[in-house]
């Protein structure tokens, strides 16, 4: 009689179920600490309100007040609005899952929530930072010993006091925002082709550059000193400086979206890039920052209003080297606290959407949270004058768009989707192929370059993102029974679209297959056709007539495919890891180069 083997073989962690993945409401532990943490950030706002501070520490307190209500408010709507956005259509499944845990349905867009509760915060926001110049304007420069008649007021006696350039900057950022969160919104409900919707975050740029022109102006760039006895200390661009501007709205937006393809990788390098803002910010206000410090533990003292309601020239200074700082700020001082007001409530937003998109992925951000990620670097690095630095923080962005640009500029055939290929045999990721020549397998999807996405004996569903987006799929059929759609180790072109490189083109793809920064498939090909071999009457010409090889398929051009390339297969979460780490050390070179090469080739600090 046979026996049977009761030994246990070791398991592979499986991928939480895909009924664990549909989350609608928060638990009990949820609910406890997102009401504790908004009744912080209430009760410290209600204390800055009552005080009626107008320190410079105020402001700075309150914005990361509003960044913990918007955590709290984004994660809790991100959860309760899930089922309403899958019910309207906006939901999707994971292609880069296997059949199993790619069979359920979560919601998309989700960014959009995000992207609405920070405009929400930042535009509550308001009157904080510019509490002490409404005060100086309307009361007798901040003396509240000081009274002015009512006339005097409503006839604007001190409004030429405040800083209008300050308050429109603010709103050019928020109406900038505004416009691209509606744009993207629109791409996420049309799934406009990337060759159109590349330029959508130039238009919603427009109100900033505006009133940069009108306000500020600036188009001069220092020269390096080494160079500075040929072109002059400065030099002015002219209308050239606004078309970098804009290059830069339209890069950052789209960097961010082409960058993507496992889950969670558009939020977690959008955090890190805003961690690397803020602690570049955090070099240029340190004063500011220990009076934030010592500014914490008076908040709830028990003080009386009158007290700590003192005129800021009457009050002792909180910090030893914050005395200077009420009046007397450093030039780089107001737009780095801009920065800032602008960047916290981002990462409060980020962090929220970040726990529901990491691994496995319970929600799709959409291309709406990528524009508007990108948009929020762009406004606070071009009104706060420190684009040059922004560019040293987005390496791997700037390495990504051109490592990606021959497939994107059309050299090198690019199918829809470039995301890496999930082995379910491993539960690994492997670097994905584009194919435009040789056989084409039973397994491979044929993907027309923008079109809809079809795979043979796989034709139940259509891809709904773009090619830069998160892979996912629409609802199949209700009368179908086939399992969902996948995407298939190579992606290759059909037969109108398949066509040979030129030589220098795969002169440089065998250049980077040798540099290890690509694998490619070669094909040998014979000169010349059969009928013209068999035609030849010369035995020397047939000779002559000799084979070459010619490149018929490589590796997809992402950073994503370049480091599964490099280290072979590995598991999706492993692999978002690694990308943050590689965009945290890129952006701290960044830094130390802004920071300590450039004195070498620059006189002076230009932001």
């Amino acid at each position: 009689m046979p026996t049977t083997s009761h030994t246990k073989h070791p398991k592979k962690p499986p991928i939480p179920g895909p009924s664990s993945r549909i989350l609608t409401r928060l638990s009990v532990r949820e609910s406890v600490l997102l009401a504790s943490l908004s009744a912080a950030c209430l009760a410290v706002l209600f204390q800055i309100l009552v005080r009626h501070e107008d320190d410079v520490a105020a402001p700075l307190v309150a914005s990361a007040a509003f960044s913990g209500l918007a955590f709290a408010l984004s994660y809790a709507l991100i959860r309760w609005l899930g089922r309403e956005f899958m019910r309207v259509g906006f939901k999707g499944r994971d292609m880069g899952k296997g059949r199993e845990q790619g069979s359920v349905e979560i919601p998309e867009t989700m960014g959009a929530v995000s992207a609405v509760v920070y405009l929400l915060v930042i535009i509550v926001f308001i009157p904080f930072p510019f509490y002490k110049d409404i005060v100086a304007a309307t009361s007798g420069g901040g003396n509240r010993d000081f009274v002015v008649e009512v006339k005097h007021v409503e006839t604007g006696r001190f409004l030429h006091r405040f800083p209008h350039s300050k308050l429109a900057s603010y709103l050019s950022a928020i109406l900038s925002l505004q416009s691209v969160v509606l744009l993207g919104v629109g791409d996420d409900l049309f799934d406009i082709r990337w060759r159109h919707k590349i330029l959508i975050p130039a238009f919603a740029s427009i109100p900033m550059l505006i009133v940069y022109f009108v306000d500020f102006g600036v188009t001069k760039v220092v020269i390096p000193t080494p160079l500075q006895p040929y072109f002059g200390e400065l030099f002015d661009l002219g209308y050239l400086y606004y078309l970098y501007m804009a290059s830069i709205s339209i890069f950052c937006p789209n960097s961010i979206n082409i960058l993507a393809g496992i889950n969670g990788i558009e939020v977690s390098q959008s955090i890190i890039i805003a961690l690397l803002i803020l602690f570049n910010d955090l070099l240029y206000i340190r004063p500011h920052l220990l009076s934030t410090l010592s500014y914490l533990p008076t908040l709830f003292s028990t003080a009386s209003t009158s007290e700590t309601a003192a005129s800021p020239h009457q009050r002792p200074p909180l910090h030893p080297r914050a005395a200077f700082l009420p009046r007397h700020e450093m030039p780089s001082t107001s737009p780095h606290l801009f920065s800032l007001y602008l960047v916290l409530p981002f990462l409060g937003v980020s962090l929220a959407l970040l726990q529901h998109n990491k691994y496995p992925a319970r929600v799709f951000v959409g291309d709406t949270y990528c524009y508007f990620a990108g948009m929020v670097f762009a406004v606070v690095a071009i009104l706060a004058h420190f684009s040059k630095t922004l560019l040293l923080l987005l390496i791997p962005q700037i390495f990504n768009f051109v490592y990606s640009a021959p497939q994107i500029l059309g050299f090198v055939p690019c199918p829809r989707h470039r995301l890496p290929y999930f082995e379910e045999r491993s539960g690994k990721m492997e670097a994905s192929w584009v194919r435009w020549g040789g056989a084409l397998a039973k397994d491979e999807e044929i993907s027309n370059n923008g079109g809809t996405t079809e795979t043979k004996n796989k034709s139940n569903g259509h891809a709904v993102q773009g090619q830069n987006g998160s892979a996912t799929a629409t609802t199949p059929s209700p009368n179908s029974s086939s399992a969902p759609p996948t995407l298939p180790k190579y992606r290759t072109l059909p037969s109108h679209k398949r066509k040979s490189l030129n030589s220098l083109i795969q002169s440089a793809l065998r250049l980077l297959a040798h540099l290890h920064l690509l694998q490619i498939e070669e094909t040998t090909r014979p000169t010349i056709s059969a009928n013209t071999a068999a035609n030849t009457t010369s035995d020397a010409d047939k000779k002559g007539k000799q084979s070459k090889k010619e490149i018929t398929a490589c590796t997809n051009l992402t950073l994503l495919n370049l480091l599964l390339v490099l280290l072979g297969p590995t598991h999706e979460r492993t692999l978002a890891w690694m990308v943050s780490l590689l965009q945290f050390l890129c952006g701290m070179a960044g830094l130390w180069v802004r920071h300590r090469l450039a004195g070498l080739v620059f006189d002076r600090d230009n932001l």
